[in-house]
C-alpha cells in the first residue's frame, strides 16, 4: 500500500467517522417524532440554509454537472444552473415563510403529506402523496448511492458495488441514529466542505492554466479538437451531440427551477427553521452558497478537460462524471485531495440522508400511525421510521444494480421532475388560493404524476422538452379546473384566513 493511498484512506476515515459521531451526539437530543423529523422546529438560519442547499445539490453538482460540462454541454450546464439559482431564490422568497406559517396553522404539520391532509382535509391527498414520495425518493436516493460507488472506484480502485455499500452503511448509520437534527448538522458540515472545495480547486485550476483568459482559451481549443475527432471518436460523438442546443433545450434546462417548489426534503427545512424572522438570513446564505458552487462546477467541468489532458488523462462518456475527483487527485497531495474528495461523498450523503428521512416520516406518520396503528406511541413511530430508512435504502441499492441505472444526472432529473411537477404546483395552490379543494389537489397530483412518467418515456419533437414543464402545467390546470366545480371541506377556508392573519 503506497503513502498516497494511506493518505486518502486517512482522510476518508476521518470524515466518515465524524459523520457517524454527529449522528450519535444528535441521537441524545432525539426523544420524539417531532425531534426526529423536524428538529423540534429549533434549527437556526445558517444550518437551515446550508443543509437545504447541500441536500438539494447532491452528487450531480460535483459529478453530474461537471461531467456534462466536460463533454461539451456548457450551454446546458449554464441554463440548468441559472434555472436552479432562480428557483432557489424564489422558493426562499415566496414559499418559505408562508409554508412555515401554514403548516403550523393546519394541525402543526411536520410532513408534506400530513400538510396536504390537514390543509385540504383529505385522506386521499395524504395517500397519493405518500405513494409519490416513496416512488420518486427511491429513485433519487439511488443517485446518491451510485455516486458513492463511482467515487470509491475512482479514488481507491474499489469494486463499484463495494463502494456503494460503504456509502450506504455510513448514510444509514447517522440517519437512523440522529434523525433531522443529525441530517441538518451533517448537511451543514457537508455544505461548507463543498463550498471550500469548489473555491480552492477552481482557483488553482484557473491559475495553473495561466490565468482566466488563457485557461478558457485552452478549454475552447480542447473542444475544437474533440469536435474534429482528433482526440477520439467517442468524444467526437458526444461533443457533437451537445453542440445541438436549441431554444427548446434552453427552456428545458431552465425549467429545473420549478423543481424547488415541490422537493419535500428541501421545503421541509422551511417548516423546521426556528422563526420566520430568520428566513431572510437563511435565504441570503443559501443563494450565495449556490452561486459560488455552480460557478465552481462550471469551472472544474470546463477546465478539467485541459488540466487533466495536460497530465495524461483523457476521460470519455462513461467516465466524465469523475472529472472532479480526477482533478483533485492530480491537483493536491493525497491527504488534502482525500479531504476535498469527501465533498463528493458529502454531496451524495447530504441528499440521500434527507430523502431517506422524508420517506421515513411519510411512512411512519402518514401511513403507519394515521392508517395502521393510530394508538402507536412515540417509540413505535420512531422504530417504524428507522426500519423504513433501512428498507428504502436497500431497495434504492437494488435499483442501482439494474442495467442503465448508473447515470447520476439521469436519475436525479427524473425524480426532480416528478416532485416539481406534482407537489410544486399543489404547494402553490395550498398556500395562495383558499378555494383549492381536496378533489382538485388529488386530481392534480395524479395527472401530474402520469404526465411526468409518460412524457419521460416519449422522445422526439415536443417530447424532448423536460417533463417537469408539461407535468407542472398539467397539475396546475387540472387542480384549478376541478376545484372550480367542487367545494372545499367545512372549516378549510376559515383556517386559511387564520393562517393569512398569522403574525410573521
Amino acid at each position: 500500500m503506497t503513502l498516497q493511498t494511506i493518505g486518502k484512506i486517512c482522510a476518508f476515515a476521518l470524515y466518515l467517522g465524524f459523520m457517524v459521531y454527529i449522528g450519535i451526539r444528535s441521537s441524545k437530543k432525539t426523544n420524539n417524532a417531532k425531534d426526529f423529523f423536524l428538529g423540534g422546529r429549533g434549527i437556526g438560519p445558517w444550518v437551515t440554509a446550508l443543509s437545504a442547499e447541500a441536500s438539494d445539490s447532491s452528487a450531480w453538482l460535483l459529478m453530474g454537472l461537471p461531467g456534462l460540462c466536460y463533454l461539451g454541454g456548457v450551454k446546458e450546464t449554464f441554463w440548468t444552473a441559472i434555472g436552479l439559482i432562480v428557483g432557489t431564490y424564489l422558493n426562499w422568497l415566496i414559499v418559505a415563510k408562508p409554508l412555515r406559517k401554514c403548516s403550523i396553522t393546519y394541525g402543526d404539520s411536520i410532513t408534506i403529506p400530513g400538510f396536504f391532509k390537514n390543509r385540504f382535509k383529505s385522506e386521499r391527498c395524504n395517500i397519493i402523496s405518500v405513494v409519490l414520495i416513496v416512488f420518486f425518493f427511491t429513485i433519487y436516493t439511488a443517485s446518491g448511492i451510485v455516486a458513492c460507488g463511482k467515487l470509491f472506484r475512482s479514488v481507491f480502485g474499489l469494486d463499484y458495488t463495494v463502494g456503494m455499500v460503504i456509502g450506504l452503511v455510513v448514510i444509514l448509520s447517522y440517519t437512523i441514529l440522529g434523525g433531522y437534527r443529525a441530517v441538518c448538522t451533517t448537511d451543514f458540515v457537508q455544505g461548507a466542505l463543498i463550498f471550500i472545495a469548489f473555491v480552492i480547486a477552481g482557483t488553482v485550476a484557473v491559475f495553473a492554466l495561466g490565468g482566466p483568459a488563457e485557461a478558457f482559451n485552452s478549454a475552447k481549443a480542447f473542444s475544437v479538437k474533440a469536435l474534429s475527432g482528433e482526440l477520439n471518436a467517442d468524444l467526437q460523438k458526444v461533443f457533437t451531440a451537445n453542440q445541438s442546443f436549441s431554444a427548446m433545450s434552453a427552456v428545458s434546462a431552465f425549467a429545473w427551477c420549478l423543481g424547488y417548489f415541490g422537493m419535500p426534503h428541501i421545503i421541509v427545512r422551511f417548516m423546521g427553521i426556528r422563526s420566520n424572522e430568520e428566513i431572510t438570513t437563511a435565504r441570503r446564505v443559501g443563494i450565495i452558497w449556490m452561486i459560488i458552487a455552480y460557478i465552481g462546477a462550471f469551472v472544474i467541468g470546463s477546465l478539467g478537460t485541459v488540466y487533466l489532458n495536460n497530465r495524461g488523462i483523457l476521460l470519455n462518456a462513461s467516465t466524465a462524471e469523475t472529472v472532479f475527483s480526477e482533478t483533485m487527485l492530480k491537483m493536491f497531495p493525497s491527504f488534502i485531495a482525500g479531504i476535498f474528495l469527501c465533498a463528493i461523498l458529502a454531496a451524495s450523503m447530504s441528499t440521500a440522508d434527507s430523502q431517506l428521512l422524508a420517506v421515513a416520516s411519510t411512512v411512519s406518520l402518514d401511513l403507519y400511525k394515521a392508517k395502521i396503528n393510530k394508538d402507536a406511541d412515540e417509540k413505535k413511530v420512531l422504530l417504524v421510521s428507522r426500519i423504513t430508512v433501512f428498507a428504502v435504502a436497500i431497495i434504492a441499492f437494488g435499483l442501482c444494480l439494474l442495467p442503465n441505472n448508473n447515470s447520476i444526472f439521469g436519475l436525479v432529473s427524473y425524480a426532480w421532475a416528478g416532485f416539481g411537477a406534482t407537489f410544486g404546483a399543489i404547494i402553490f395552490l395550498a398556500l395562495f388560493w383558499k378555494k383549492c379543494t381536496a378533489d382538485g389537489a388529488s386530481a392534480g397530483l395524479l395527472v401530474g404524476f402520469i404526465t411526468v412518467v409518460v412524457w419521460h418515456n416519449l422522445h422526439g419533437g415536443i417530447f424532448d422538452v423536460y417533463e417537469i414543464l408539461p407535468g407542472f402545467i398539467a397539475t396546475l390546470v387540472v387542480a384549478v379546473l376541478v376545484s372550480l366545480v367542487t367545494k372545499t371541506k367545512p372549516g378549510v377556508e376559515e383556517k386559511f384566513d387564520e393562517y393569512k392573519n398569522m403574525a410573521d
